[in-house]
């Protein structure tokens, strides 16, 4: 079902109060154009070093766009009154590296020990597609993007390491090249495609079953086109078996104040 148009032209700050109060549960793909959305790790501070490191050396699924003081739920780089306990939609709570459940607020997990990750989110060059005349389908069809684990490498660091998730979009083929230009333009939100067409040399068996969110028409005269993905982080952060992570749940993201094309996210109360 597609999202009410008033709800999608709601500022940043109104679409976090009602995620805060439970009036929206579902995901954020098409809200706040403009702001930037993230991905989110949330662990304890003792893993915090090689996570950022991580990340660090692997820029396209995992840029850092805000990070946390050490027990503290607010991001003020971000966005005016952030509680990471309680503006997303839609958290997971790993344990040992086992999901143990999905929840609409953690503020009853939360210790002194988190540390807050906020990774950029392909959720946010969308907007500038569709600017520019460029379909996305998912939005168009009221779905969350279809995101895929795949067989790309990524550098370890720590106990992180595994492989890319990706998300795929179908793009008409006389505009991939248009898609490749106007993504370039943020970096903070995985930049350009890591590849365009046959889905088995990236390790997907069928885009008709995604690994996370929902699968989507590719049309007569459309090319799939994959960026990397911030979920990735889920999948790393199963395979170390934390004690306790929390991240959002795939396509419900932390919508932030800063402009999506800010070079650095750094958001100032007006």
């Amino acid at each position: 079902m597609a999202m009410p148009s008033d709800t999608i032209q709601d500022s940043a700050w109104d679409i976090r109060q009602r995620i805060r109060t439970g009036a929206h549960v579902g995901h954020t793909a098409g809200l706040a154009p403009g702001k930037l959305q993230c991905n989110l790790a949330i662990l304890p501070e003792r893993y915090a070093l090689d996570f950022l490191r991580f990340c660090q050396r692997n820029p396209k699924p995992c840029p850092v766009v805000g990070v946390s003081e050490t027990g503290d739920p607010t991001l003020p780089t971000l966005g005016r009154e952030i509680d990471i306990r309680t503006d997303v939609p839609k958290y997971r709570v790993f344990r040992d590296g086992v999901l143990s459940g999905e929840v609409t607020d953690i503020t009853d997990l939360w210790a002194d020990d988190l540390v807050t990750v906020a990774l950029g989110c392909s959720f946010t060059f969308e907007n500038a597609l569709m600017r520019a005349g460029i379909p996305v389908r998912h939005i168009e069809q009221g779905r969350n993007v279809p995101m895929f684990r795949s067989n790309i490498a990524l550098q370890s660091a720590g106990p992180f390491g595994g492989e890319m998730v990706i998300t795929m979009r179908p793009i008409p083929e006389d505009r991939v090249g248009d898609a490749h230009m106007i993504s370039a333009r943020y970096p903070q939100a995985h930049g350009v495609p890591i590849a365009t067409g046959d889905p088995k040399a990236l390790g997907i068996a069928s885009l008709d079953r995604p690994d996370y969110g929902d699968p989507v028409d590719v049309r007569a005269g459309e090319v799939p086109v994959y960026w990397a993905c911030g979920v990735t982080p889920q999948n790393v952060l199963l395979q170390a078996r934390l004690p306790l992570c929390i991240t959002h749940s795939p396509g419900h993201m932390l919508i932030a104040d800063v402009a999506e094309d800010a070079e650095t996210p750094i958001y100032s109360n007006p």
